[in-house]
């Protein structure tokens, strides 16, 4: 592999390379019961072989594939079956620039369907992968405003670093999901004239360390001081991937500030409190079936970045010590909302032996490591490039292409 690596500014589109010409596959639904396919233009029906399966499907006809034991039967859309019984199918457009249509959604590339181990659909976008980053941009980011554009330019230069990464997974048919698992991917639909330029302008540019490419986590608010990957995960450190401060140079004021959930508050009765505590500890190993009652709830250790390493919770069935991101999963809302960060202090009001309520102050929003999205924003706002924002939340790194 050739590396390349650049320090000064782009000026307009870069020609595809290296990174940006790879195919990612994203698994866009697990565990469907059917998939219904369509495209406004010319398009084909394949076994994964590429036999050709039926009579091309006209524009805007709609074509249904689904579970029949073990493999795939495809109905037209008069409901008769033109082909029972096939291992694969692959739906692609017969235009270069054309689309299909799947889930209310259109995609680009084309969508691969099979069957899963549980006998239920699988169906995967295999598309480019500037393509495929035009639809996570805006919606990893969260911005149209053209004062943001260096911001979206980091984003995409994370965002393909991150997939470059995940190419070619052990052992499963696809690369990525959809979700916030990966990287939020929403197709067609979600792509914006920002988004698309942003990823245009850094076309093959990904985010390397010592030679190499790395993986790019990234967090929508850092709450002022980004964390190492210790904080929140079980995981070794990165040397790239440091504690770094927010905060605007000479003044009190940080640079995501202005982002959602820069600072926050959340309160639990005590019920909410014994139902988010008994359905986590339901999935630890020895966890109980059931708690009664949740009697305290302390912060017992502290990382360097202020944020809390680890929360023992006493409950009637034992005391429990959370660490990292279980705190986040264990505090999640009856309606299943993670908390936001483990960037808060507690506060809890006591009375007969039992936490009467909780409230937690905290700030920033996700695991805070990496690039601070909210931070991003507002950097570019003050005017850093997006070289300046990626070596600043990823220290040492360099931004180059790779063959």
């Amino acid at each position: 592999m050739r590396v390349s690596t650049t320090s000064t500014g782009d000026v307009g589109p870069r020609p595809r390379a290296g990174a940006s010409l790879r195919t990612v596959r994203i698994a866009l639904a697990r565990g469907a019961a059917e998939a219904r396919l369509q495209s406004d233009g010319d398009w084909s029906l394949q076994t994964g072989d590429g036999t050709q399966l039926a009579e091309p499907p006209r524009a805007g006809e709609s074509w249904t594939v689904e579970p029949q034991g073990g493999r795939l039967a495809l109905r037209r859309e008069d409901g008769a079956v033109a082909r029972p019984e096939v291992a694969s199918i692959v739906a692609r457009a017969s235009d270069a620039d054309g689309l299909l249509a799947f889930g209310g959604r259109r995609w680009r590339g084309e969508l691969r369907i099979g069957v899963d181990d549980g006998g239920r659909l699988l169906v995967v976008n295999h598309v480019p992968m500037d393509d495929y980053l035009k639809g996570v941009v805006p919606l990893e980011i969260g911005t149209r405003a053209m004062t943001d554009f260096a911001a979206a330019e980091a984003q995409a230069v994370a965002a393909r670093s991150y997939a470059y990464m995940h190419l070619l997974g052990p052992g499963r048919p696809y690369d990525m999901l959809a979700t916030v698992a990966d990287q939020v991917y929403g197709g067609v639909g979600a792509e914006t004239p920002l988004g698309n330029q942003s990823v245009e302008n850094t076309s093959g540019l990904v985010l390397m360390y010592d030679g190499r490419v790395v993986n790019a986590p990234y967090h929508g608010n850092c709450g002022g001081f980004t964390a190492e990957p210790g904080d929140a995960w079980r995981s070794g450190p990165e040397p790239y991937l440091k504690r770094v401060s927010d905060q605007i140079p000479g003044s009190d004021h940080f640079y995501c500030e202005a982002g959602p959930r820069f600072r926050w508050t959340r309160r639990y009765t005590a019920e909410e409190l014994r139902q988010s505590i008994a359905r986590h500890l339901r999935t630890l190993p020895q966890g109980p079936e059931s708690i009664e009652r949740v009697r305290a709830v302390v912060v017992t250790d502290v990382t360097p970045a202020g944020r809390v390493a680890a929360l023992t919770v006493d409950t009637d069935r034992g005391r429990w010590t959370l660490r990292g991101n279980d705190i986040r999963a264990a505090l999640r809302t009856t309606s299943g909302e993670m908390l936001y960060s483990t960037y808060f202090s507690v506060e809890t009001v006591e009375a007969h032996g039992v936490v009467q309520s909780l409230e937690l102050r905290g700030g920033g929003n996700g695991h805070g490591i990496g690039m601070c999205q909210s931070g991003a924003i507002g950097r570019a706002r003050a005017g850093q490039d997006f070289r300046t924002i990626l070596t600043t939340y990823y220290p040492g790194t360099t931004i180059g292409t790779i063959d």
